[in-house]
Formats: C-alpha cells, structure tokens, sequence
C-alpha cells in the first residue's frame, strides 16, 4: 500500500488521526489498543529493551519465534522501545505524550508515577491528553496495591463462585474475561473521555478497575441477589430465571437451547415430540419449571439422548427455538459465517510468516474498521515513530541508539 492510500485510509477510519501512546502489557490493555488500531487509530506501542511486552514470551503456542498470543493482541501497532530507566528516555516519552491525544497503562497504581510519567507530570505538558490507567482494584480503595491478574479478579469478582458444575465444582471462565472487559470499558472511557475534550478544550484521567468492570459485567447477576439476598451458585450451563435455557446431551454432542418465553416452550415441546410436557402442572409456566427444575432435565436430556447433535439442530430451528451444537473453535473457524463478517483475516509478518487473527467486532457502513498491519517486533518502529511524532533526524536517533536509549531491531521501516 502506498503512502498516498494509507493517508485515505486513514482520513476515513473512524478514529483516523488519533494518537495513542500505549505504555500497557499483558491482555486488557494490548486488547484496548488493538480495538483503537482496528477503527484508525495510530498506536505507538513503548516497550523496554530487557524483552518488552511480558505477552511476548506467553507461549507456546509460537510462530517464528513469536509468542501467537502476542502477535493477536498487538497487530495494527507500532513497536517503540525506549530505555525508561534512563532521565532521557523518560524525557522522550514525555515529549512523545505531547504529540498524543491518549496514553494507556495498566501498570499497578503508583508505577507510572515512580517513573515520572504519571498523570500530573503528563497532562503538564499536555493538558489535552486522555490518561487512561487500568488496574485490578482501581487507584483508589484498600485494595489499590493488590496485585491482580485475570484469574485473580474472577475470583476476587464473584463470577468463579458462580461459574463451574452443577455439583459445585468451581472453575475459572474459559477466556480473560475480566482483562477483556477492562479492555472493553477503557475504549468506552477513552471515547467519553474525547467527547468531553471536544467541549471543554481539556483532557482527563481515566479509572478503569478490573473489579469494576466485572460487577458491571454481571449487572444482571448481581441484581438478583440484590432483590433476593440469596446467593447464586455454580448451575452447569443453566440459567437461574429461566428454564430450560442450557446444553443438552444430545446421542453425541451437546446441544445448546434457550427456551425464553411460553410460546416457545410449546414450540419446543412439540419439536422434541413431547407436547404432553406443555400441559404438565409441574412445568406449565416458566416458575414451574424453575421450581421443578430436576425432573425436566431429566425428561430432556431422554429425549435429547434420542438423536445426534446434527439431527437436533434442524428440527429445533423449524420450530423457532435458538440453538447451536456446542462448536470447537475449528468449527467456528470455518464457519461461512465467520468467513462472510471476516472475523478470521491473515496477516504477514517479517518472522512469523502468514497467521489469521481476529477481525473487527463492529462493523461501520461509513468508516469501515482495517485490519493491516502485523504485531511489530521489538522496536520495530522507533524510528519511524520518532521521526513522525518528534521530527527527530537521523543523526539524533543514530546517537540515541549508540547511548542505549532507544533501540530499533527487526524489519525496515519503510512500509
């Protein structure tokens, strides 16, 4: 792609012309700038010398030499490594933070402030700037110094006590769920954040917690033991309100229904060839169902035994009813669905050759999302990214990098 259609591209993309100096590691806040690379934005991704990114050694599985979850979580980037241990790498940051519209870091409170590039010291220099700082627990509270990783704040949010078998085996959910969602809350804070900037001409920092953002996640749990004191416990696949709304066994796979409403559980028992069910007392409404909840597993998962998975699903979908087979991701990944919404596009990158990530969750009629460019090697881009931002010329950076201070590594950087 030439210069002159990357600008296009840019000037289009919803986010085009955002700068986003990304200080973060790990999940939530690599996922937060990968979202913002996804609709336009221009990410400077800083990372230390002594192996950057801690998600750059999160393997195997790798891929010439990279780590796979790396390369997924940080396409679309530019790779900048800047010594921070030394008064002029902090000095270039903060010349870097007065060309950027945001700065993201998920360090633990205090860090960032230790380094000399906290909020204060930033948004002197930049009073425009947007600070959004992810943490487990928030910069405020008792728990502020708590160290927290995805399983950590599962647990520390309730959700594992919620999420397992229905015997009560307890079990962490099967992504990072609370690293995504801070991820997720940050991009929403940093676009607030923004659309605060346009009327008032002034910058802020933003708070995003890990524990935060997972209670607000399970608004709906957490409104029923709020209105009924009672509390929630591990259920399988089912659901406590409604039923049946589960994974079924099926002759050789399971199968997943969500029967919501009394219209569609009379579709649903006529399609299991069990309309006797409809009329049953004991399952007559959706409270009886709850109530009763044993016995009509029991008589489902009968039924459900009867044929296989592929048998279900088109009998169910006749009748209305929602379901899906219990999919492995290499089913998902080949679905023509997935292929059509371009969930799965392939990239190139210098060491890593040819391997699919995942596509732009929203879709934008006007200003579409792009997927282009590869994770950077470490340091990849700091030239390009120190001449662009600061105008630094050659002979600066080649005396930068003799002195350790930044360091380029990896593939030119001519696009």
């Amino acid at each position: 792609m030439t210069n002159a259609e990357r600008s296009e591209k840019i000037s289009i993309a919803a986010l085009g012309g955002l700068r986003v100096l990304d200080f973060s590691h790990a999940l939530a806040g690599p996922y937060c700038t990968m979202l913002l690379s996804t609709y336009g934005a221009e990410i400077c991704k800083v990372e230390s010398r002594q192996g950057g990114d801690m998600g750059r050694g999160w393997g195997p599985p790798f891929q010439g030499g990279e780590s796979s979850f790396f390369l997924g979580l940080n396409r679309g980037k530019l790779g900048v490594s800047i010594d921070l241990k030394q008064p002029e790498g902090i000095e270039l940051c903060l010349r870097l933070c007065e060309q950027a519209d945001v700065l993201l870091e998920n360090f633990r409170p205090g860090t960032m402030e230790r380094l000399g590039l906290g909020y204060a010291a930033v948004s002197a220099r930049n009073p425009r700037v947007i600070y959004c700082a992810i943490s487990g627990y928030g910069q405020d509270g008792p728990s502020r110094d708590e160290a927290a990783m995805d399983v950590i704040v599962q647990s520390s949010s309730g959700l594992i006590s919620v999420t397992g078998t229905a015997d009560g085996q307890q079990v962490r959910c099967g992504y990072g769920i609370s690293d995504i969602t801070a991820g997720m809350f940050s991009v929403i804070g940093i676009l607030l954040a923004l659309r605060a900037r346009e009327r008032t001409g002034r910058g802020q920092f933003v708070d995003v917690s890990m524990l935060d953002g997972m209670i607000s996640a399970m608004s709906s749990n957490f409104s029923t033991f709020l209105g009924s004191g009672e509390l929630p416990f591990p259920m399988g696949t089912a659901f406590p309100t409604v039923v049946p709304y589960q994974v079924l066994p099926a002759a050789d796979r399971g199968v997943a229904i969500a029967v919501g409403s009394e219209k569609l559980w009379a579709a649903f028992t006529v399609a299991i060839g069990r309309p006797d069910l409809t009329e049953h007392q004991d399952f007559a409404s959706n409270a009886d169902r709850i109530r009763n909840r044993v016995a009509l597993d029991r008589a489902l998962e009968e039924a459900f035994a009867q044929h296989t998975g592929e048998e279900w699903i088109p009998r169910l979908r006749a009748a209305g009813i929602p379901c899906s087979l219990v999919r492995r991701f290499d089913e998902v990944v080949a679905d023509p669905q997935t292929a059509v919404r371009q969930m799965f596009p392939e990239l190139t990158h210098p060491t890593a050759g040819p391997h699919r990530v995942t596509g732009a969750p929203v879709k934008l009629s006007a200003t579409p999302p792009s997927i282009e460019r590869p994770a950077p090697c470490l340091g990849e881009h700091t030239r390009t990214a120190l001449e662009g931002w600061l105008g630094l010329s050659a002979a600066t950076l080649e005396d930068l990098e003799r002195r350790g201070v930044v360091y380029t590594a990896g593939r030119a950087d001519a696009e």
